[in-house]
């Protein structure tokens, strides 16, 4: 084979790895031009790619060449990466003051992540945002087989993007990722031992209000919504008394406990990404294939017809990382009553680390942002931190306070 036909045969190889990205350079409810680069494309994995893992990929807005590189999992399992992109960490969000019911309108966030970093949002595991599967058996998945995706998935997308192989690697998410991202993590440290291409810079991780532990993170909320005064006394003794101190595994047949635990219960509504993402004229502005799926939903719960949640805790995870010598962020908002701060803060303190800084506040403009630790284990660094005032995706209700924490946090500065 001559060397001419050699590097055909080769640039075609990786060509097929990605389908064509695109560059959007306007979007339906966004005045003008986007003032920073958004790509949207697929990446086919799995079996014969019949998984098609859609993503947006937006470029710091501060030096692509310097910043790292942030592969964001919004949590779930099945919500979408645009939900990450447009109410936690990305450049826009919605401009509910000039909105309509059928016509949303986007507008600049002033404390997106990608000031400080270049980010892909990934709709996953398959099922999730736009991404699709060419057969019926491409939907069965689950936590391990999720991981396996997400690795090939950066593989295939650092091949076609070599430009930022040599970007710091850091792993980000929140929410149920607090499972998958310390298993992603140990597949790319595991994959880089073993010389596997391309070799990732990888230097950390971040999980925001993480579920680690399924049994003690939730059964964590009753007490923890107690101790914020969120509940009254008398309905803390009560559901303590009738459930036995036992939240999640619940009698369903003990109706004094599912009474008091219903009292609790609290639903969100994010109206606009609905009436936004399955517009057609958005659909084709982001080059979505058609008829790929039947509704674009925020989080996909009917994933948990065939999801098999094989990780009940990621806590082993995280001690096999701790002999990497990786920096860690684990941040709370101090108000999340999904995975209360309170179990958290339980799990780190059962890695036996060594406290490098003790308990104490942190600041910005001159405010209380939350309270910090920071632990170490010879080169491994994991810093815990609170965001005061903040629910379940902190970045939501504090953004300049979680662009801050970032911020110094990418910069190797105290929070």
């Amino acid at each position: 084979m001559s060397t001419m036909w050699l590097c055909i045969v080769c640039f075609l190889a990786v060509a097929n790895l990605v389908a064509p990205q695109s560059i959007i350079n306007s979007l339906p409810g966004f005045s003008g031009y986007l003032p920073f680069k958004l790509e949207t494309g697929y990446v086919g994995v799995g079996k014969s790619d019949e998984v098609q893992l859609f993503y947006y990929f937006i470029e710091s807005e501060r030096s692509p060449v310097d910043d790292p590189l942030v592969l964001w999992l919004t949590g779930g399992p099945g919500c979408s990466g645009f939900s990450g992109l447009v109410y936690e960490i990305g450049p826009l969000s919605f401009d509910y003051a000039k909105s309509k019911s059928n016509s949303p309108k986007l507008k600049l966030n002033p404390y997106s992540w990608t000031k400080v970093a270049n980010i892909i949002f990934v709709d996953a595991p398959v099922g999730t945002g736009f991404s699709y599967a060419n057969s019926s058996e491409g939907y069965n998945i689950s936590d391990t087989l999720a991981v396996a995706e997400l690795y090939e998935f950066l593989q295939k997308w650092l091949k076609v993007h070599p430009k930022f192989l040599t970007n710091s690697l850091y792993v980000m998410g929140d929410s149920y990722s607090g499972i998958t991202v310390p298993i992603l993590v140990q597949k790319i440290s595991d994959g880089n031992e073993v010389g596997q291409e391309p070799r990732m810079n990888l230097k950390g991780y971040v999980i925001g209000n993480p579920l680690t532990n399924w049994h003690d993170d939730l059964n964590a909320r009753i007490p923890f919504a107690h101790l914020k005064t969120l509940i009254s006394d008398e309905l803390y003794e009560s559901t303590k008394n009738n459930c036995k101190g036992e939240y999640m595994n619940v009698d369903p047949n003990n109706a004094a406990c599912v009474d008091d635990l219903g009292i609790y219960t609290e639903e969100y509504n994010y109206l606009y990404s609905y009436i936004w993402a399955n517009d057609k004229t958005v659909q084709k502005a982001l080059h979505i294939r058609e008829g790929s799926i039947n509704e674009w939903v925020r989080c996909n719960l009917s994933l948990a017809n065939t999801y098999d949640y094989d990780v009940l805790s990621s806590l082993n995870y995280h001690r096999n990382l701790i002999k990497k010598g990786y920096e860690v962020l684990i941040y709370s908002g101090d108000h999340d009553m999904v995975v209360p701060y309170i179990a958290t803060h339980a799990w780190i303190v059962s890695l036996n680390l060594t406290i490098a800084h003790d308990w104490r506040p942190w600041f910005v403009d001159g405010q209380i942002a939350g309270f910090t630790m920071q632990y170490t284990s010879k080169k491994y660094c994991l810093t815990f931190a609170t965001v005061k005032g903040a629910g379940h995706t902190a970045p939501e209700y504090k953004p300049n306070e979680c662009l801050a924490m970032i911020d110094r946090w990418l910069s190797y500065y105290p929070l």
